[in-house]
């Protein structure tokens, strides 16, 4: 338990303590903080105090604008600062707790601070690991008996996405513009996107890197492995249709993907660790990790069309129905000596689950446009609207606590004409 207090429904006792980077109004200067119910502790204001074998070499890390350096010092620094910040935010150490002066310094209520983007991402990687998305999606396209593309159940596809236009949560996302096929036998259009989307993912930082030319055996997999956030990759299903073939996603994805703040570590993920999905056929070895690196994350997709009082929740969907592991994408990205850094940013693609509440994309949910999705009071989507906010929240749930990633968000924009 925290001296700070923290409401049994927070994303963020004393057991998560995700990282982020803020400002205030009057502090423009970038920070990196803590969450803790709801306060920010500024790490630059305690670094003083850490007194490990590590950081108390390096305490530079939280002087700094962005996650990247701490990101990079790697996974026993990561767990000598949780030690230290647990103790250090804990209801009976005095360290903090009793120091006024200190405490004024160094906590920020939420309300007052103002989120960035938790690293420098150099470089962004989009995996499409959901089993049931990708079978959903095949059968829309492709029919029933190719769903699956003959590579799929070998090896974790994915494609470079552009980090240029990562955003973090609550920038807005304007409609697209771009070329597209109404039709299957007529010419191409220019235009504003009509079928934009949401895609439910989860994404993670990757911390220490790897030289060029050698890889990370998926057994030290998790040692790179910083943390992990929610995810709206915005897709603009027209343009992509049209264009996808033969190199995939380029401008049907690449005008933006929102991120939330804060970034959950593993270690507090951890107590939430399920056994890996069976996988049949039985990959190749490289790709082979029997330890538990599935997580009980419960997700859930939520827009507020204008007019409406209060967002629709349209997906209730769980981390849990990924196919391929991080360990595994992590591994794969890496085998053929592609070097990572840390601040990379490496996306699960669409979360779907076995059931149509879990599907995690409204060109699932409405399959292919031909059901309308229930907002209530009337309000009905197949794809999203000019001036609809979608909200992404996921929590994991303990005994009398919740480990939270906060909201993921963003409001779509008309398109800008030219």
């Amino acid at each position: 338990m925290s001296f700070i207090p923290v409401d049994e429904n927070s994303d963020f006792p004393i057991q998560n303590l995700p990282y982020g980077v803020f400002s205030t109004k009057d502090q423009p200067r970038h920070r990196i903080g803590v969450a803790i119910g709801n306060q920010v502790l500024d790490l630059s204001a305690v670094k003083h105090l850490l007194d490990g074998p590590i950081l108390s070499k390096h305490p530079h890390v939280f002087d700094q604008p962005t996650l990247n350096h701490f990101m990079g010092l790697g996974w026993e620094a990561w767990r000598e600062a949780r030690v230290f910040l647990q103790k250090l935010l804990s209801a009976n150490e005095p360290t903090l707790r009793d120091n006024v002066e200190l405490r004024k310094r160094a906590f920020v209520p939420q309300t007052s601070a103002v989120m960035h983007l938790p690293a420098e991402i150099g470089d962004y990687t989009d995996f499409y690991s959901s089993w049931q998305h990708a079978t959903n999606v095949g059968t829309m396209f492709r029919g029933k008996e190719n769903a699956l593309t003959p590579n799929w159940l070998h090896l974790p596809i994915g494609y470079h996405g552009r980090a240029s236009s990562v955003v973090v949560s609550g920038t807005p996302i304007r409609r697209p513009l771009g070329q597209m096929r109404p039709g299957d036998d007529g010419p191409p259009v220019f235009g504003a996107c009509r079928l934009l989307d949401v895609e439910l993912e989860m994404a993670f930082f990757v911390g220490p890197g790897n030289r060029l030319g050698e890889a990370i055996p998926i057994h030290d997999a998790h040692k790179h492995i910083f943390g992990m956030v929610l995810m709206n990759d915005w897709s603009a299903r027209d343009i992509q249709k049209w264009e996808y073939i033969p190199l995939g996603p380029f401008l049907g994805k690449s005008f933006g993907t929102t991120i939330s703040p804060w970034v959950v570590t593993m270690e507090a993920l951890q107590p939430f660790a399920l056994p890996n999905p069976i996988q049949n056929p039985k990959p190749l070895p490289y790709l082979c990790d029997d330890r538990p690196y599935t997580f009980d994350i419960n997700l859930f997709v939520s827009i507020k069309g204008e007019g409406m009082s209060k967002p629709a929740t349209i997906c209730s969907s769980n981390f849990k129905h990924m196919y391929w592991t991080m360990k595994q994408q992590l591994a794969h990205h890496t085998i053929n000596g592609c070097n990572l850094r840390p601040g990379d940013l490496l996306a699960s693609g669409t979360i779907s689950g076995p059931d149509p509440e879990n599907f995690g994309s409204m060109l699932e949910l409405s399959w292919k446009g031909t059901k309308a999705i229930d907002l209530g009071n009337g309000q009905t989507r197949k794809f999203l609207q000019d001036g609809d906010e979608v909200i992404i929240t996921g929590y994991c749930q303990g005994h009398d606590y919740r480990v939270g990633f906060g909201e993921c968000s963003g409001k779509v924009l008309p398109a800008k004409p030219i």
